[in-house]
């Protein structure tokens, strides 16, 4: 019978790499068992709990319970209140901790000691540090700071605290994620990737070490030791994985010195097979149809004037203007603006709440499937539409109607003039991409967290529904299943969903270290 690894899991967020981790099984059972997760933000720490309650039951047996609180028929107290036992695990291995910090230091380390002891050796480090200082977007909103300091941003250090628990639970198996952009970041003149493959080639070294391992090299890479590993080689581009979205992260994984002597040596291969991709229309095809919502004075009839407001101001662009090809590339965009809106084609609903098993995975890939649908639900949680400013909705439209012409997002340059928005810059340059169409024939762009703020970037590609995407859909894109329950507001949901890992590439680093472990 082989015994379960125990896995921590820092700055763990709502849980994307803990999800898939414990999805893998071997003999009907958890190969990875989930037993401390660490997490500082209050809303997604709410989230990291509710999954850790049901991770105490089997896998795939959830209780009805449960499914009564996520249809909206049972509060969550009550549905604690019946498992009690489950909920006080759940709280056990969720903590909300600001790691760095002496309380947090306090609290962890006769944990860690205690699971090293327990385990015997079968352990796991996952996580990786809160990204802000590294992203490309974040370096940007930095430098426009005159008093900021690198050096002096704590956010550039908390790898730290990663490399200190690495060092103190010596795991069999680590894996560390982060922003591409973390690869040309720097402080005080020195790359802060470096420093963090150096740091890492230090912990345990008087018994081996670790040995770092590219999941997902180049194609063109001929590195045979790990001494070799070119940085770049350590980005996994998530669309080569089946996941449906274009998210580019650097992960990194060392495998303890007594386990990687067996294996290194050999001609290196990727650990991550590569899978055709997975387009928004495979995902999102088969979700329920959601009129957009209205934020003042929301109700059908209203979004109904409204959006055929908008379809009146785009049928009146004049098309006097550009050449001929312009012109008749216009015409066909106003065609299709008229084709989905008119007076007999309106979305009712700004919410989708039924669970159809055989709509909802129609034309998703079988493994995906699998991982996404649950049977047992019979409300599709999070997918109500937000509501958007009455001045957007042309421009969704005419952006949706764009992409399906064209098969790609309009830049700002493409915009009729009648629809630019009273922004000094949007003639610069500098907004090219102001509003961004998910098109449905391939995977979608990052999603991020500033899904939260608005829907500009993250545009649906039907004209008819004429909206953002609703959290589900996002939670889709990122591979979350549907039984997956985001706590907080909705714009927190949003902030979670776009800070997470993608569980389902998760699922398959787990099942990498799966064929390589003892």
């Amino acid at each position: 019978m082989v015994r379960p690894y125990k896995v921590i899991d820092l700055f763990a967020g709502p849980g994307g790499l803990a999800e898939g981790f414990s999805s893998v099984m071997t003999g009907g059972k958890r190969l990875f068992d989930v037993v401390l997760s660490v997490e500082m933000e209050q809303a997604a720490h709410q989230t990291l709990t509710l999954r850790a309650f049901t991770r105490q039951f089997p896998a795939k047996s959830l209780p009805d319970e449960y499914y009564s609180f996520v249809a909206g028929e049972m509060p969550l107290e009550e549905l604690y209140e019946y498992y009690p036992k489950e909920w006080a695990s759940a709280r056990k291995e969720a903590l909300r901790l600001q790691l760095g910090t002496p309380e947090a230091a306090k609290l962890l380390q006769p944990k860690i000691d205690r699971i090293k002891t327990q385990a015997k050796g079968r352990t796991i480090l996952i996580g990786g540090p809160p990204c802000q200082a590294y992203s490309l977007v974040g370096r940007a909103r930095n430098a426009g700071n005159a008093d900021y300091k690198a050096e002096d941003d704590g956010r550039h250090f908390l790898y730290r605290e990663y490399i200190e628990i690495l060092d103190r639970l010596r795991p069999a198996a680590f894996v560390m994620e982060n922003v591409k952009g973390i690869l040309s970041s720097a402080v005080a003149g020195g790359g802060v990737f470096e420093r963090i493959i150096q740091d890492l080639k230090q912990v345990g070294i008087e018994d081996g070490g670790y040995k770092l391992m590219a999941l997902a090299p180049s194609q063109e890479s001929s590195w045979t030791s790990p001494e070799d590993i070119p940085h770049s080689d350590f980005i996994v581009r998530t669309e080569h994985h089946q996941v449906p979205q274009s998210r580019h992260r650097v992960i990194v994984v060392g495998l303890r010195a007594d386990i990687a002597s067996e294996i290194f040596g050999s001609e290196m291969t990727a650990l991550l097979e590569r899978r055709e991709p997975t387009s928004v229309r495979e995902v999102l095809g088969g979700m329920p149809e959601l009129r957009s919502g209205l934020s003042k004075g929301d109700d059908q009839e209203s979004w109904r004037r409204v959006v055929q407001d908008a379809t009146a101001q785009l049928l009146s662009v004049s098309l006097d203007a550009g050449t001929a090809p312009e012109r008749k590339r216009m015409t066909r965009i106003l065609k299709s603006v008229a084709q989905y809106h008119g007076s007999n084609n309106m979305v009712p609903s700004r919410s989708g709440t039924e669970y159809d098993v055989d709509q909802l995975s129609k034309g998703l890939p079988e493994k995906l499937s699998e991982f996404l649908i649950d049977g047992k639900l019979t409300v599709l949680a999070h997918h109500t539409a937000r509501g958007h400013m009455k001045s957007d909705l042309a421009r969704y439209l005419f952006c949706s109607a764009f992409s399906e012409v064209h098969s790609r997002s309009p830049k700002a340059a493409d915009f009729p003039a009648e629809l630019a928005p009273n922004h000094k810059s949007w003639c610069t340059g500098k907004f090219a991409d102001r509003f961004r169409v998910q098109g449905w024939e391939k995977p979608s762009t990052t999603i991020t967290s500033h899904i939260s703020k608005d829907g500009h970037y993250y545009i649906h590609p039907d004209p008819k529904q004429c909206r953002s995407l609703t959290v589900r859909e996002a939670a889709r894109l990122q591979t979350f299943p549907d039984n997956y329950l985001f706590l907080g507001t909705r714009t927190q949901q949003y902030v979670q969903v776009g800070n997470a890992v993608p569980p389902f590439i998760a699922k398959q680093i787990a099942e990498a270290l799966k064929k390589i472990l003892p």
